[in-house]
């Protein structure tokens, strides 16, 4: 059912041979669910010499209709995430994307993680950071992407606080075991901020109303909430933090960040409790040793 109102909200038709192709059945099996869409959903459909339209009045029953998803879709088509037959296009559109730089995870990488999360355990890797590459325990809790990278959240059993680990940085993984922690005390994961985005002030009157626009700007301001420990990725992702210079000019930047200060202050105090959580259930920890 779903399916016949995609065909027609998206292509404005649908004939029997859709239902055929998409789904292996037979012509009289097409047939049956045809009339029995007729029956729940009288005034949606019309027949033509070329099969079924979309009425005048049509109003799907089944289907959400979604652009964002649409696209999502093809995005996930064209870089070969899913297959032809999951999209519903009849003849694919005429598309093309910017191709994303690629992180390889390899699959075991990603099975193990998500065994340890279930088993709340540490697991032995091999993690290649920016300086060194050597060997750590860490317990993962939770997946992030800070819209390049996926990490895990996990507990640092060396440093014995909670971080960020690229999981494309991560091989030669080794035993498992358990170990004491609580995903609770990641304060800095569980507390919400929100950042209050606007049209850079440096644009013309024009151009931010265009900015408006293209952000979804409700009154000039688009609030997006995230995780404490996500709010420093995405700020920096979107240049949120940087000055207009020569080359990061309005037109360049087009949104700022009205809350800056405010979000940096809620940020440090996520760590802040997040440190006091972990002193309180480790007294040996003195909280002032911990790194930020």
């Amino acid at each position: 059912m779903e399916f016949l109102e995609w065909k027609m909200f998206w292509e404005g038709r649908v004939i029997r041979s859709d239902l055929e192709s998409a789904f292996d059945i037979s012509t009289p099996q097409a047939s049956v669910d045809l009339r029995r869409y007729r029956e729940i959903a009288p005034n949606n459909m019309e027949q033509t010499a070329r099969g079924y339209r979309p009425a005048a009045k049509f109003m799907p029953h089944f289907l959400k209709p979604s652009a964002d998803r649409l696209l999502l879709q093809l995005r996930a088509f064209l870089s070969g995430v899913i297959p032809r037959k999951d999209i519903w296009f009849k003849d694919i559109p005429n598309v093309a994307i910017a191709p994303d730089i690629a992180r390889d995870i390899p699959a075991d990488c990603m099975r193990l993680i998500l065994q340890v999360m279930r088993d709340r355990e540490a697991i032995e890797i091999r993690y290649q950071s920016l300086t060194s590459s050597r060997r750590r325990m860490i317990a993962p809790h939770a997946l992030a992407h800070d819209g390049f990278r996926w990490h895990v959240r996990a507990w640092c059993c060396e440093n014995l606080e909670f971080r960020d680990f690229v999981l494309s940085r991560m091989d030669e993984f080794g035993s498992t075991s358990s170990v004491e922690y609580d995903s609770a005390d990641d304060a800095a994961w569980h507390t919400r901020v929100v950042l209050r985005l606007r049209p850079h002030r440096g644009l013309s009157a024009q151009q931010r109303n265009a900015i408006e626009k293209d952000f979804g700007m409700t009154e000039g301001r688009r609030n997006v909430e995230v995780p404490a420990c996500l709010a420093y990725y995405l700020i920096r992702r979107l240049n949120l933090d940087l000055p207009t210079t020569i080359q990061l000019t309005p037109e360049r930047l087009q949104i700022e960040l009205e809350n800056l200060d405010e979000i940096h202050e809620q940020i440090n105090q996520a760590k802040i409790h997040t440190k006091l959580l972990i002193a309180k259930r480790f007294p040996q920890i003195d909280p002032a040793s911990m790194s930020r």
